[in-house]
Formats: C-alpha cells, structure tokens, sequence
C-alpha cells in the first residue's frame, strides 16, 4: 500500500476513471457529472476535485500496483476557505451543470441525515483500474487500509449505490444502517465500529 501524494494526482484520476466510465446505469457518480458528450472531461474534473478534498481533509491510497485506489476523509477536519469555494464553484460549471446542481445537493442532504455528527471516517470512493478487476488488487487494498487502521475508534461510515458493493462492504465487516431510494436508485448506508 502507498500512501498517495500531490504528485499521484493523474495516477489516480486516471484509476477512477477507468473504474467509473464503462458505468451508465444510475449511480452517484454519474448523478454528479452532467451526461453528455464532454462525460469523460467531466469525469475526470470530478475524480481530481476528489483527490484535492481527500489529499486535504483525509488520505489517499493506492495498491503496491498502482492499479487501485481508495480515497478517505475525515469529515470533522472539514474546513471551508477560498480554495474549497473555488473547488465547488469549479465543479458545479465544468461538472455537474446548473440544472443538475439540486439533485447533487438532495443526495448530499440525504447522506449528511445519515451520518453522524461526532468524528467519524468517511471512504469517499475507491476504484480499479478496469484491466484489473478480478485480480485481488482492490480488496487486497481495502483489507491493507482497514490493517493500517486497526487501531481507529472512529466509526467508519460509507455508501454504496450498488447492491454489490453494499454486500462487498458486508463481507468486509459492515452492517447496513439504512437503504434509500430517493434519488431513482438505492442507496446503501452503512457503519462500522
């Protein structure tokens, strides 16, 4: 496991991407970016925007093979400033579009409902490169980052729009706390610690 930095940057973006481009079923990620023939610019603004926040208020990861990758976040080390602003304001223009900007909002109010107010660690997205799926190099990840943290007292909260990743995270020692279905597709809370 490698503990990301600045210069890993286009590493990981290019990870997610790979991850989350083949995917055009609903989901939060492409709730987010504006579906259209600029997708994949959008893509990639998302997932840098992620990789700044993360690198900011939490930690990024990558597997020994730069293959996968998991981004964290410590929501209580949030802080708002001039950089944060001009992060936002650059991902509702060149991302999510005008007209999509409510619905990215209702989706962070729902999350924010469910969880809680105390310090707590928040997996923000994980990926793999998609000519790796299937190899290990992800779960090896998780279980690596979840090592790493064994000694946390901090609950470690996540969702996950697909039922897949929802049991994958139960294997990996998460419960369910809530599944909603607001937004047109589900959307699985879940907790550990």
């Amino acid at each position: 496991m490698i503990k990301a930095k600045s210069a890993d940057k286009s590493t990981v973006v290019d990870i997610l991407v790979s991850a989350f481009a083949p995917l055009h079923e609903e989901n939060s990620i492409n709730l987010v970016v504006k579906q259209d023939k600029k997708r994949l610019k959008r893509m990639l603004v998302l997932m840098g925007y992620l990789f700044e926040r993360a690198l900011l208020f939490g930690e990024v990861y990558l597997s020994n093979n730069k293959q996968a990758c998991l981004l964290i976040n410590y929501p209580h080390k949030e802080k708002t400033n001039l950089q944060t602003i001009w992060w936002d304001i650059k991902l509702a223009v060149q991302c999510i579009g005008i007209e999509r900007i409510f619905k990215v909002l209702k989706r962070q109010l729902m999350a924010k409902r469910h969880y809680p107010k105390e310090a707590h660690i928040r997996p923000m997205i994980a990926g793999i490169k998609e000519n790796s799926k299937g190899n290990g190099t992800a779960a090896r990840l998780m279980l690596e980052v979840m090592a790493y943290h064994k000694n946390n007292r901090l609950p470690v909260l996540i969702d996950a729009a697909s039922p897949d990743n929802a049991r994958l995270y139960q294997k990996l020692g998460f419960k369910i706390i809530k599944k909603e279905e607001l937004l047109g597709f589900p959307i699985y809370f879940l907790r550990l610690n």
